[in-house]
């Protein structure tokens, strides 16, 4: 069955000062655990605010680091999963069911794509 990358992405300077409300919590957690136990679920975490990251590149035959906050970036990651479904269309409505666990005053999307598994050509 494929795999699924999803990057949760919002825009770091419009999330709810309060964060999650309880009831936002609560529908989280329920769906956490359905699709956990639906064995579609493989790993899911949030991630640390861009302010902490460091971004790495290889340019012109040359390393270069930029600390964040990535004030140029409008979108950042904030957080990811990987699930197993049986197609994009089941990858996306599980997508679309944890956007609809958001509270009204989230702006959330997430980007769905499919792993491809790298071949070992010995």
């Amino acid at each position: 069955m494929p795999r699924f990358l999803t990057l949760v992405r919002v825009d770091e300077n419009n999330v709810p000062e309060e964060g999650f409300s309880p009831e936002m919590g609560e529908r989280m957690g329920a769906l956490l655990k359905e699709i956990t136990e639906a064995g579609v679920m493989l790993e899911t975490a949030g991630l640390a605010p861009t302010s902490e990251g460091r971004r790495v590149t290889w340019s012109g035959g040359k390393l270069s680091y930029t600390d964040g906050p990535f004030t140029e970036a409008t979108e950042v990651v904030g957080g990811y999963s990987i699930i197993q479904a049986k197609d994009m269309a089941e990858a996306v409505e599980w997508a679309n069911r944890f956007l609809k666990v958001h509270d009204d005053a989230w702006t959330v999307t997430c980007e769905v794509r499919q792993i491809t598994e790298m071949t070992d050509e010995g």
